[in-house]
């Protein structure tokens, strides 16, 4: 049985692993270790905020050790999920079809869509779990024209308990992540090593003979994993790095989805108690929605009141794809038009919040974040078929992000993993 090597357990690297195992013997490379959930006390960890101990972003990790959080130039804040099952375990669970721009390509993945949702349970059904703040948004929302939405859910929501901690992990099993599907494919014969980085994928001759990890505490420790197929899906931060060190050059092409979160006190109203983007508001370059931002009420200083007394409107922003990534760094600038677009976010945030009861001067912002990565290998007209850039050994494929050609805006783990499973069908059709 040939070997398969497919390199991060997120969102397209478990969908991959599902789909091949079987077919190939695949061995699964995570970066990360064992996911844990975020676990300390908020009002413990409010009062310590008080003595200006969190002072830099990048701590986030003494806090919880999952979530890796690294700086650019400009002072933007990107944040990784470095855990078996990737970011999918900090994500909000939002389960979006948004393929629009690969129907552009001519890329239809409808059937991969439909597999998704008989495999894994979505539902919309999560309104009687919203607090009376977010109902009255929501009205609000519909009374401005705006059309909100609540947003599809992965997992099985009659057992959340509106703990507020879906980004930092649901320890009730309430939100979906791609852990189920890793332990579907582990217990379908598949091998996850956890603890193990990918550095670059080996080709001699035009040919991927395996992988190059660093496996262990010490990254001097280097361990070579032959296989005949390689597939990277360490996600939009990673892959492209893992490339460039491969000898296989990317184009200078990241987008982000950068968040700003616009917010106020308001006391009761509870946001830090109740599921993370419960609804949307669909726009053209950008979507709103009700979210507490964990990062900001950390370490920005404006994000002074208690938890449980502040609103907060995220803005999730399709930037223009420029920028990249490499062993050293993230490059990454939002550009003149990047800025008038969350300028016009942070406006239609404020009249919401206006017609709230705010007032304009008591609204502060949060600090620029951003988590889905990708673009740097696009997708082009040319291979939508074969899902396979020419730049690629035969024998290597992607499966995460990377892939998109331009920023979605909104979440993406739905159409990553639809990616992922036409890519998994590809190479059961060339090699199985």
């Amino acid at each position: 049985m040939k070997k398969v090597i497919v390199v991060g357990s997120g969102a397209g690297g478990a969908a991959a692993a599902l789909m091949l195992q079987g077919k190939f013997a695949v061995t699964v490379l995570e970066a990360g270790r064992e996911f844990k959930p975020f676990s300390f006390n908020l009002p413990a960890l409010e009062k310590l905020k008080k003595t200006g101990l969190f002072f830099d972003e990048r701590a986030i990790r003494l806090l919880f050790s999952s979530m890796r959080v690294h700086k650019t130039e400009d002072g933007m804040i990107m944040v990784r999920g470095t855990c078996l099952g990737g970011t999918t375990t900090l994500s909000c669970g939002n389960a979006l079809r948004m393929d629009n721009c690969l129907q552009e390509l001519g890329i239809d993945l409808g059937d991969e869509f439909e597999e998704l949702y008989r495999e894994i349970p979505v539902t919309n059904d999560h309104r009687d779990k919203w607090r009376d703040t977010t109902k009255r948004l929501f009205e609000i929302c519909e009374s401005m024209g705006l059309d909100p939405r609540p947003l599809p859910k992965f997992g099985e929501y009659e057992r959340c308990t509106n703990c507020g901690r879906c980004v930092l992990g649901c320890r009730y099993g309430a939100k979906w992540d791609s852990r189920r599907m890793l332990a579907a494919a582990h217990d379908a014969g598949a091998e996850i090593v956890t603890g193990c980085k990918v550095v670059k994928a080996v080709i001699e001759n035009g040919s991927v003979m395996g992988v190059q990890a660093q496996q262990g505490m010490n990254s001097v420790n280097t361990v070579f994993y032959p296989a005949d197929l390689v597939i990277l899906a360490a996600g939009g931060f990673s892959t492209p790095v893992i490339l460039e060190n491969s000898g296989i050059a990317c184009e200078s092409r990241l987008f982000v989805d950068p968040v700003l979160c616009v917010a106020a006190e308001y006391k009761g109203s509870l946001q830090n108690e109740e599921l993370s983007m419960p609804f949307a508001v669909q726009r053209e370059h950008y979507i709103i929605s009700p979210y507490f931002d964990y990062l900001s009420f950390f370490f920005n200083k404006s994000w002074r009141y208690p938890a449980a007394n502040t609103l907060s409107f995220m803005i999730k922003l399709a930037d223009t794809s420029v920028g990249s990534v490499d062993n050293t760094k993230i490059k990454k600038t939002l550009t003149d038009l990047d800025k008038e677009r969350l300028r016009e976010g942070v406006g239609l945030c404020r009249e919401i919040l206006g017609r709230y009861g705010i007032k304009r001067d008591d609204i502060f912002l949060g600090t620029i974040n951003a988590g889905h990565p990708g673009g740097m290998l696009p997708l082009t007209r040319q291979e939508a078929k074969t899902f396979h850039s020419p730049r690629l050994p035969e024998n290597l494929y992607v499966a995460d992000a990377t892939l998109l050609p331009g920023s979605l805006g909104n979440p993406p783990i739905l159409t990553i993993m639809a990616m992922a499973k036409r890519v998994g069908k590809i190479i059961m059709e060339r090699f199985a």
